[in-house]
């Protein structure tokens, strides 16, 4: 099968065969089913998004109703919906991966000597620019958030700004933890597990961010030879970042998004956090995507060769800002220690299998 067209962001779609997808046969379809399922409920049902993504096309809204009545196998259901093409990005041979996870932080819901770093919901008067719009002059028109003020729309306070007290005294802190480095690293992956003192386990899930850029500490500190890059993986940077507390506060600055938090109670436990589609992320197999590319719910089949070697289907159901490109993906691996670990090491190339709805 030799089709291709074009694809988003410049890249080309190459069809393929399912029988030509390495480890297609061996996964575990039903896992992925799954995730597609809540995909599938989360759009028919209206679900708030959390960061709008491009509106689905009909084909995969078909699919979406399709999965929530089928009867027959889970890899039967995406073979008979779905044709399977490979991204080939217009800049480099193939595509690339990075993990993410969602940490477990220990910390307080009020005021405590041990954990002086407050947390912050949204402030009320932070506004999300929708997806493909620009913000209103005076506001640079690349920000993605605006706050309005008496005297009309002005940029967000960075987190300069805010770790200056541009928020302070108004009530927004609804967490407190021990140090900037666990609250930067919480604000990256977008969602935390809070241990209290007391042992009660709070999620702190993502409620907005101020818009201003993303830029990635990891690549600065390689940059600046303060670690080389095989080293630059989560464990290496915290331990630098701590050690190191004044180019610490310095670096971590020179990323000026920030990321504002509620606290949700109706989660279970054994769920993942909300992404950025409005439901649960399922461990192992939900993936961040370039939301200005795909829509949410779009299947990928994934091979990589990481410590763990991947060959399986993820469904988009999440973003990130440094998620950019149309063979570039984030991979949730998890909650808690274990799951930052594999997270951390993970900046691979990989090859990436769009599955593309069309034949319901």
């Amino acid at each position: 099968m030799s089709e291709t067209r074009p694809g988003p962001g410049g890249a080309t779609l190459r069809a393929l065969d399912f029988k030509a997808l390495p480890g297609w046969e061996a996964d575990d379809h039903a896992l992925a089913f799954t995730a597609f399922c809540r995909s599938a409920h989360s759009n028919l049902k209206a679900t708030t998004v959390l960061r709008q993504g491009l509106t689905p096309d009909l084909d995969l809204v078909a699919a979406f109703e399709k999965a929530l009545t089928w009867t027959g196998t889970p890899r039967d259901f995406f073979e008979r919906y779905f044709q399977p093409f490979e991204i080939i990005p217009a800049d480099q041979p193939n595509g690339f991966v990075t993990g993410y996870y969602e940490p477990e932080l220990k910390g307080s819901l009020v005021p405590h000597p041990d954990y002086p770093v407050p947390v912050l919901a949204r402030p009320p008067e932070l506004v999300t620019v929708p997806q493909g719009q620009t913000p209103p002059p005076p506001v640079d028109s690349s920000l993605q958030s605006y706050i309005e003020t008496p005297s009309g729309p002005q940029p967000a306070p960075t987190r300069a700004d805010i770790e200056d007290g541009a928020y302070a005294g108004r009530g927004l802190e609804i967490a407190w933890l021990r140090d900037r480095v666990d609250l930067f690293f919480m604000h990256v992956q977008g969602s935390a597990r809070l241990i209290t003192p007391e042992g009660r386990v709070v999620r702190l899930v993502y409620a907005g961010r101020n818009g201003h850029p993303y830029t990635s500490i990891g690549k600065v500190i390689v940059a600046e030879g303060h670690l080389p890059l095989e080293q630059a993986s989560l464990g290496p940077l915290k331990a630098w970042l701590r050690a190191h507390p004044a180019e610490a506060r310095r670096i971590m600055r020179l990323n000026q998004s920030s990321i504002f938090f509620s606290v949700d109670d109706t989660l279970d436990p054994l769920d993942g956090p909300i992404g950025a589609a409005g439901h649960p992320l399922v461990t192992d197999r939900s993936i961040a995507i370039d939301r200005t590319l795909w829509p949410y719910g779009l299947p990928f089949f994934i091979s990589a060769a990481l410590d763990e070697p991947v060959k399986r289907l993820f469904i988009a159901q999440d973003t990130g800002s440094a998620i950019v490109g149309p063979a570039r993906a984030d991979l949730f691996f998890g909650s808690g220690e274990a799951a930052g670990l594999r997270a951390g090491a993970v900046r691979h190339r990989a090859r990436m299998i769009v599955l593309w709805p069309g034949t319901v």
